[in-house]
């Protein structure tokens, strides 16, 4: 029996995609055989629970929505942890692990905007940290797991870490199916945090553009407290065309998804990009920036935009609402794309790696 102490530290409620795909892979690892999973987990998620997790888990007394408390635990608690239930091995799913795991550490790097758009973290004082939180988990993993093949082309130039050692495992879809017919469409729907390279400004701004005859309303979720793009609306006089929703629950997100014209995706930076395969498994018309990654999970099935022209977006936008023959042939190429990614093989991706350094 090999037992896996997996790093739940980061799972605040707060994390987003990065949440839903530790959520989505320990939620089909429960009774395989040879394997027990252990979990050390924030105080937020012990309070919250987590039925989904295959195995018992461990209150570390942190509070990791407070960053002290949050480095201290990846720095020192978890490798702690460990030792003290006999962990065969380490998994961090996150970006964050421990730079002396004491055992052989499985760390998922999502991305190295860090490094590479150091710009775009929500402080200039917490860039150097991150980059040494990351720098030093990178350099103890036995296996590097990213999402995409440009998130790993950034972490073997960035890490100098052996091609071998860095593993692709793509996230999956839901396997959600909408009929594009359930019920009428209108507007366009966006999520994502308000960190920077998610470039919201500028897709506001090219909503903006738009005719006001035949602008659609715009929903955006995925903000905690007092949301920035409020003052941003309100200066481009589209404030009744914006719809700004917060943090929203599943059955909510599901609902957007299900009743918008279109998905909409700015991003200037991703690991992945959920929202995009998200929005083709249900049948919702995709239209995003156009850079390698996004490319990687859309192929030709969706519309592609310079993400920092907005004139461009909004010429997208308007093409794409415009022609109902169009959409119905994105949706069909979407939900065919999206059959692509299952989050069952990203599950059994993970298990080879974790065997590959248990072997």
């Amino acid at each position: 029996m090999t037992r896996v102490l997996v790093d739940l530290l980061f799972f605040t409620g707060k994390q987003g995609g990065t949440e839903t795909v530790a959520r989505q892979v320990y939620s089909r690892l429960a009774e395989r055989p040879g394997w027990e999973f252990v979990g050390y987990a924030s105080s937020e998620l012990v309070a919250a629970g987590a039925e989904w997790f295959p195995g018992r888990l461990i209150d570390s007394g942190l509070q990791c929505d407070k960053r002290p408390q949050w480095a201290w635990g990846e720095v020192f608690g978890v490798s702690r942890a460990a030792r003290s239930v006999g962990a065969d091995l380490i998994h961090s799913p996150a970006n964050f692990g421990p730079p002396r795991p004491g055992v052989p550490l499985v760390l998922t790097l999502h991305d190295m905007l860090a490094f590479k758009r150091p710009e775009f973290l929500p402080s200039k004082a917490g860039v150097l940290p991150t980059k040494l939180l990351i720098s030093g988990a990178a350099r103890a993993a036995s296996r590097i797991v990213t999402d995409s093949e440009a998130a790993r082309a950034d972490i073997l130039e960035i890490t100098g870490r052996d091609a071998a050692d860095v593993t692709v495992v793509f996230p999956g879809g839901s396997g959600v199916r909408r009929d594009v017919d359930e019920q009428p469409r209108s507007g366009l729907f966006s999520l994502g945090n308000r960190m920077p390279h998610k470039n919201f400004p500028r897709l506001l701004e090219a909503l903006a553009l738009l005719p006001e005859a035949s602008r659609p309303v715009l929903t955006i979720s995925g903000s905690h407290g007092d949301d920035p793009l409020r003052a941003v609306a309100a200066d481009l006089g589209i404030e009744k065309w914006v719809d700004l929703r917060g943090w929203l629950t599943q059955d909510e997100v599901e609902n957007l998804y299900r009743t918008s014209a279109a998905v909409v995706f700015p991003t200037l930076f991703e690991g992945f990009g959920l929202p995009v395969l998200e929005g083709m498994e249900r049948g919702c018309p995709v239209i995003c920036s156009d850079i390698p990654v996004l490319r990687e999970v859309g192929g030709d099935a969706v519309r592609y935009f310079d993400p920092l022209d907005p004139a461009d977006i909004a010429r997208q936008i308007e093409r794409t609402l415009a022609d109902p023959a169009a959409r119905a042939a994105m949706v069909e190429d979407g939900r065919e794309r999206a059959g692509l990614f299952t989050w069952d093989a990203t599950a059994e991706g993970m298990l080879e790696a974790f065997g590959r350094v248990t072997r």
